[in-house]
């Protein structure tokens, strides 16, 4: 078991801290038996092949040894291990929701930074931290933009690819007895668009078999919802029939992935299905059961700074939050709820995620799909926040920003909407009760005031 392990010369790999040495301890402590060493490995690994949703240099070698630990029915947890795998591939998938990894763009935006990879001097490596040299921080550096771009692109994608080579495993995985690896499965397809071909047809099949009534006390409703999001993903849509199921989330998850597929030819079950849960109250929860009786959206309310050496390496990507992971330390990742209901996309927020979809229906729906985010904005804060608002503001400014200083009264009806809903709400400007510089920042890139009682001023004419 993890032959080869000791064959790669780690100390020349980078991570996240720099020499990728301490990389083989914490793959072989994954199978121990001690569920308290696997998971300090599981967050050192995390923190150091997928710190902040970015790849390295080692993320693309610890993959086939994560791949073999995952193949072999005696590794304790083979769901973290596949959680990893999937972080490895994507880092955050925050990133590429709604639509799905844009592999093709990625080969072209990587061509070249595989020379530039080549290039790089080895990391520093030693016991003497006062000693320690940011060799790889600076070369990084030196690089212009298109190049850094070039070197993180093909530092990624070697990760992705890396990861692509399980999807057989994955598919065969569809089929696990732990209704939690089979989720994880079916989670870690949704990524690979190339392998389409082949891994649609499993998707179909483990609906298929979730459908059967030998096996459906079985199955949980994440463990169905994921497979739709992920079918989607791969450009097939759900058949409209799960748009009648009686469970919430697997409606919702029907809609997402025929939103995908469909875009603006979407039927309207799919479009009030989406509405519905992009107007869910925060406080419901992404297992919220939105209501019917009024469309969502049918009535509108009234009037990422420099690099730091001393804790991440150069080589980091453009990721910005870090990787979902399990075991409720590091970068949490929830347990999934005992009923069942906690669907991995988006970190469990379907309700963010139907959000983001919105977009996909096309300018038809643009109207009623602002006034569903604004219904659900005044409740939501943190990284809720910032999905809710970043679909709002797509929306509200299909041109694009406006000039910082621009009066109230040139802002279009929609922008006003927003503006309006963000000075007399307090949630979304906050993070664990505090000043969210995200939401700030995001609101200066788009000419608005970038604090609440700022907004207010602006908005009586004060500013």
């Amino acid at each position: 078991m993890l032959d080869g392990l000791d064959d790669i010369d780690w100390a020349r790999l980078g991570h996240a801290y720099g020499a990728a040495d301490d990389l083989p301890g914490h793959l072989r402590a994954l199978r121990s038996p001690d569920p308290e060493t696997r998971d300090e490995a599981l967050v050192e690994l995390y923190t150091r092949i997928v710190h902040q949703g970015g790849r390295f240099e080692a993320s693309a070698y610890a993959v086939p040894f994560l791949l073999e630990l995952l193949a072999d029915s005696g590794t304790p947890d083979p769901s973290a291990v596949l959680w990893l795998l999937t972080g490895v591939a994507v880092g955050s998938d925050e990133a590429v929701l709604p639509d799905g990894v844009p592999v093709a763009a990625q080969r072209r935006v990587a061509e070249g930074g595989r020379a530039l990879l080549a290039a790089k001097p080895p990391p520093w490596s030693g016991e003497d931290e006062t000693q320690k040299e940011y060799v790889e921080y600076a070369y990084v550096d030196s690089l212009d933009a298109a190049d850094q771009a070039r070197l993180w692109a093909y530092v990624e994608l070697a990760a992705y690819d890396a990861v692509r080579a399980g999807v057989p495993l994955f598919r065969a995985l569809l089929a696990h007895p732990d209704a939690g690896v089979r989720t994880g499965a079916a989670y870690a397809l949704a990524w690979f668009p190339e392998e389409a071909e082949g891994s649609v047809p499993a998707l179909a099949g483990a609906l298929d078999a979730a459908s059967s009534p030998a096996v459906d006390a079985a199955v949980t409703p994440a463990e169905v919802a994921t497979l739709l999001v992920a079918s989607g993903l791969l450009g097939a849509a759900p058949d409209p029939r799960w748009l009648a199921d009686p469970r919430p989330i697997v409606r919702c998850a029907a809609a997402i992935g025929r939103a995908r597929v469909l875009g603006p030819q979407s039927d309207p079950a799919t479009v009030d299905e989406l509405m519905r849960w992009a107007a869910t109250p925060a406080s419901q929860g992404a297992r919220a059961v939105p209501g019917d009786a009024e469309p969502a959206g049918a009535s509108v309310p009234t009037r990422p700074g420099d690099a730091d050496p001393e804790d991440r390496s150069a080589l980091t990507g453009p990721g910005d939050a870090d990787a979902a992971m399990p075991g409720g330390t590091g970068p949490a990742l929830p347990d999934e709820p005992a009923d069942g209901e906690w669907v991995p996309f988006l970190g469990g927020d379907l309700a963010g995620y139907a959000g983001l979809a919105l977009r996909q229906l096309g300018p038809r729906h643009a109207a009623r799909g602002l006034g569903a985010l604004l219904d659900r904005l005044p409740t939501v804060s943190g990284d809720q926040s910032l999905t809710v608002l970043g679909a709002t503001l797509r929306l509200a400014f299909p041109d694009g920003p406006v000039p910082a200083g621009t009066p109230v009264s040139a802002l279009t009806p929609e922008q006003r909407r927003l503006a309006e809903v963000l000075g007399r709400s307090t949630a979304p400007w906050l993070i664990d009760g505090q000043e969210f510089g995200n939401v700030a920042m995001l609101l200066h890139e788009h000419g608005l005031p970038d604090d609440r009682a700022a907004m207010r001023a602006y908005l009586t004419g004060d500013a």
